[in-house]
């Protein structure tokens, strides 16, 4: 049972009433007193004798009033502490429940509260517009803003923060935490970053404040210099190789269709006969990947053909094909020792799991997953074929994009020109030896 008692606590003659909060925890056997301020300024000579029994008319009317007006208050955060658990129940809960008092949420207006902005996206996820230009955001992008608010609801422990609150150093102190203290690697924590920002931006068109630093906070994603792909001779290595069961072997083909044709795990897995279609005596791949919504059109070339000249591999799950396809690489001797990182799992108590990404030196081949099949078509083709064809296939938006995704930096841009050059000064050569050979051939 809660008791809420109102104080005139200034020294100013007019000014707000303090409430005070005061309940005890019987789990933790002790009492727990909590104040905040209210905006109900009060005449301090009046609030002295507030209680009285005076019989005169004008007392006893404003006595009236001052007490229904404290009584919508008490009411308030009353209701208010009977619907929270008391592991909850703080100063800053109270302050923020007073602020709600004066500032109830409305149609138009959500709960500043940071919690209850990511929880608006999540409520309101069914006709949020999302990147493919319709409603409905995905599952995976529901539960990476569940998994955000949990990061919040942990990380303010039992403070409350504002969409406002969120500035440059909390973002800079929210990141540490999720790297230092959750021990997820910078990728996935920058990534919430960027759904932190996402989160405010959207409660700013909701009429929510927000911090002026929120547009420069940074959530740029870090260059990844662990590009994982496979190069041609390992494909050949992998193709040649012996493999013991028929499942490895369906795996096998997979892998190395979709290496041949640069699409993404979801999108490769889904690939049956009808995807084949014939376009003016041209036989092409035609499908519309999953995540962006693209229509993509791929040339069967010769090296597909021969992937597939038993037939299409038999379909599998991704997750059983990027467990089999690590064995598929390990039997292939694909053994180089290189930097990556593995997802680790370990128990956290009855029935919850922690995974995480471990980064380190390991075996190539424990590195290996549906990934690899649109990198390593995008990294083997890149200087080879023009790049615009490349995006076209891969459906990469910029050529940017493109040169992040395949780890392809100034040094590269310069081996490109240098080959440009070698290669035009050969067909000078070339065709400055076939003119001479003309002109000798014309003197006989």
């Amino acid at each position: 049972m809660a008791t809420i008692n109102f104080l005139h606590r200034s020294t100013k003659e007019v000014a707000p009433l303090t409430l005070r909060l005061l309940f005890r925890d019987n789990t933790k056997d002790k009492d727990f007193v909590y104040s905040t301020k209210t905006n109900y300024r009060i005449d301090k000579t009046y609030w002295r004798s507030h209680k009285s029994n005076k019989k005169d008319a004008d007392f006893k009317n404003k006595q009236l009033e001052v007490k229904n007006d404290l009584q919508e208050i008490e009411n308030f955060i009353l209701e208010a502490f009977n619907n929270t658990p008391l592991t909850e129940i703080s100063k800053e809960w109270l302050s923020n429940q007073m602020h709600l008092f004066y500032n109830p949420i409305t149609e138009n207006k959500q709960s500043d509260l940071l919690v209850d902005a990511i929880q608006d996206i999540i409520d309101n996820a069914d006709t949020r517009k999302n990147a493919k230009g319709g409603l409905g955001i995905s599952k995976s992008r529901i539960n990476s803003y569940k998994s955000l608010k949990d990061f919040i609801t942990k990380y303010q422990e039992s403070r409350s923060y504002k969409v406002k609150d969120v500035n440059i150093k909390f973002a800079k102190d929210f990141l540490k935490y999720l790297i230092h203290k959750e021990k997820y690697g910078i990728g996935y924590a920058t990534k919430k970053i960027a759904d932190l920002k996402t989160v405010c931006f959207d409660a700013e068109t909701n009429g929510v404040e927000v911090h002026f630093q929120l547009k420069k906070i940074d959530s740029t994603k870090p260059t990844n210099d662990n590009i994982i792909y496979l190069n041609e001779t390992e494909l050949k290595t992998i193709a040649d190789a012996e493999l013991p069961t028929e499942a490895l072997k369906n795996v096998r083909k997979w892998l190395l269709l979709g290496c041949n044709i640069g699409q993404r795990g979801g999108d490769l897995l889904n690939i049956n006969e009808s995807n084949f279609i014939n376009r003016n005596g041209l036989q092409v791949i035609e499908l519309r990947q999953q995540k962006t919504n693209k229509n993509v059109t791929i040339p069967v070339l010769d090296t597909t053909k021969q992937i597939l000249e038993t037939g299409l591999p038999y379909k599998i799950s991704i997750q059983k094909f990027n467990k089999q396809v690590k064995e598929v690489c390990k039997l292939s001797g694909i053994n180089e020792v290189i930097k990556g990182g593995i997802i680790e799992v370990t128990e956290k108590g009855k029935g919850n799991k922690q995974k995480r990404k471990i980064e380190g030196n390991y075996m190539k081949w424990q590195l290996i997953g549906s990934h690899v099949c649109r990198r390593s078509f995008a990294s083997n083709l890149y200087g080879l074929l023009p790049t615009p064809l490349i995006m076209q296939i891969t459906a990469h938006s910029t050529e940017k994009m493109l040169l992040n995704y395949i780890g392809k930096q100034g040094l590269d841009y310069a081996q490109q020109i240098a080959d440009f050059y070698t290669l035009q000064a050969q067909k000078e050569k070339k065709e400055s030896k076939l003119t001479l050979i003309k002109k000798a051939s014309n003197q006989n």
